[in-house]
């Protein structure tokens, strides 16, 4: 469909003039993963979109109780689009999940608080859209086991891209597998994975959803990267999840298993999703000033102050697993000190200068990966920067040096993200003023987010023996 395609009733039309034989209806949980449910395409009517489709909330991640459990979803038209990997011809549409008493939005369903966050940002007077563009990487295995109980635990990967493969007899080795951190942009055979990188980049396209550049990633097996073209924040959301389920997909139509989680490999690169954003006010981006450090405005400059500040408890939200910091670790290149700088890859926060357009203008705030639920990894970092507008939070000066070869004196004024889960979470619990602003957030859904996290998550992890700590320890 197009993105004109608005109306229930152009919804129905579509799915008759395509043959369609089965709608599908889709929504994110709080954790940020796609869940549905299926009808029959006769059952589309133009009611249903008034009316919902119930389901029980009790079974979904971070929702009701099951005393509280009735839930409806609300499809929203704009968003439907042909499933392209499925057999049976079937209609997908992002929904909204609503209370069924009150017929109102449910507070944690993400789409909604990314929908608030939106409305907020134009109440607020300071620009009309925010535009988003994350790069969000993945993996493309051949070969994935893991497992563990109360006396083992395992995992094993494979690639044939794999360095480790470069000496086995694999009848024949062919050679070319991709050293450690060898693989950015290599090119065929090396890059094996070019052709469904491609098939991904057309699903992609023929659903609506813009490409602008794709290539094999720093990491050897199988890392990559498709960029998708800037949306504003709550439809780049919905991009995001349509990105995953189909880079998921295709790569499993191609005999491969695709994963954003965020540090699959021992050293070796691990996959972010750095997210670059700007302010609109109708068709001037206010974050671009000629005349400011690397042109931008005092507004992006105050923009950033707020990122900073509120790094921390940001990564609970935006770097959401225990995984997540395995990547996000001091001193190897991690993007996790709290500095600005034009260029650098090194600061949490990267102003790019590939273009003079003052269209092209935009900050880039590196620690987020892609396990974060990106309706609420963009609401947040849009409160984060309204809330250092708003009170004009000075970030300091800028960082134009490579923050891994500083003295030692240097490095010591400059802060870096927590280490852990468990202490953005407490850094979280100490600081979301900024994030209730609103009603964007609410302290209800907060506390949720946090006792999850802590219940499921980080407890489970922390409790259990890492396998590398028998070769450390067995023999003490």
């Amino acid at each position: 469909m197009t993105e004109t395609t608005k109306t229930a009733k152009d919804v129905i039309s579509f799915a008759s003039e395509q043959g369609v034989q089965i709608v599908d209806f889709r929504f994110t949980d709080l954790l940020g993963a796609w869940r549905h449910s299926s009808i029959p395409a006769r059952e589309l009517t133009e009611e249903l979109f008034e009316q919902g489709v119930g389901f029980d909330g009790s079974s979904i991640r971070g929702f009701q109780t099951i005393d509280e459990s009735d839930m409806i979803l609300m499809p929203d038209p704009s968003t439907a689009f042909m499933d392209p990997t499925l057999e049976v011809r079937s209609l997908a549409i992002i929904c909204q999940v609503h209370d069924p008493l009150l017929r109102q939005p449910y507070a944690r369903d993400p789409r909604y608080i990314a929908k608030k966050a939106e409305s907020y940002l134009k109440k607020t007077g300071i620009a009309d859209v925010s535009y988003w563009g994350p790069e969000a990487e993945f993996f493309l295995f051949s070969d994935v086991r893991y497992g563990g109980n109360s006396n083992s635990s395992f995992y094993f990967i494979n690639s044939q891209e794999g360095w480790w493969n470069s000496g086995k007899d694999l009848q024949p080795n062919l050679g070319g597998q991709i050293p450690q951190k060898g693989g950015y942009f290599s090119v065929p055979p090396t890059d094996t994975q070019q052709d469904v990188r491609s098939k991904i980049v057309l699903a992609l396209e023929g659903v609506g959803v813009e490409v602008e550049v794709h290539h094999h990633e720093v990491a050897t097996a199988g890392q990559g990267e498709i960029v998708m073209r800037f949306a504003a924040l709550s439809r780049m959301a919905d991009n995001v999840m349509i990105y995953k389920y189909l880079v998921k997909n295709v790569a499993r139509q191609n005999g491969l298993t695709a994963t954003f989680m965020p540090k699959p490999l021992f050293e070796d690169n691990a996959s972010g999703m750095h997210t670059h954003q700007s302010l609109w006010k109708g068709d001037r981006n206010i974050f671009f000033d000629e005349a400011g450090y690397a042109e931008t405005s005092e507004i992006a400059r105050h923009y950033i102050g707020g990122l900073l500040k509120h790094a921390p408890a940001l990564c609970a939200l935006v770097a959401p697993t225990t995984n997540s910091y395995r990547r996000l670790v001091p001193g190897f290149e991690a993007p996790i000190n709290l500095a600005y700088s034009q260029r650098n890859r090194s600061a949490c926060v990267r102003i790019p200068m590939y273009s003079k357009d003052p269209r092209a203008k935009r900050i880039e705030f590196r620690p987020p990966d892609p396990s974060s639920n990106p309706y609420l990894c963009f609401a947040a970092l849009l409160m984060a920067g309204l809330d250092g507008v708003q009170n004009r939070i000075d970030p300091g000066d800028p960082v134009d040096k490579d923050l891994y070869h500083l003295s030692p004196e240097e490095a010591a004024q400059i802060e870096s993200t927590p280490g852990s889960l468990a202490e953005v979470l407490d850094a979280l619990e100490a600081d979301h003023d900024f994030l209730l602003e609103g009603d964007v957030f609410t302290a209800e859904v907060l506390e949720t987010w946090i006792a999850y996290k802590r219940e499921n998550e980080v407890d489970p992890v922390r409790m259990r023996p890492h396998p590398h700590e028998f070769s450390l320890y067995y023999d003490v």
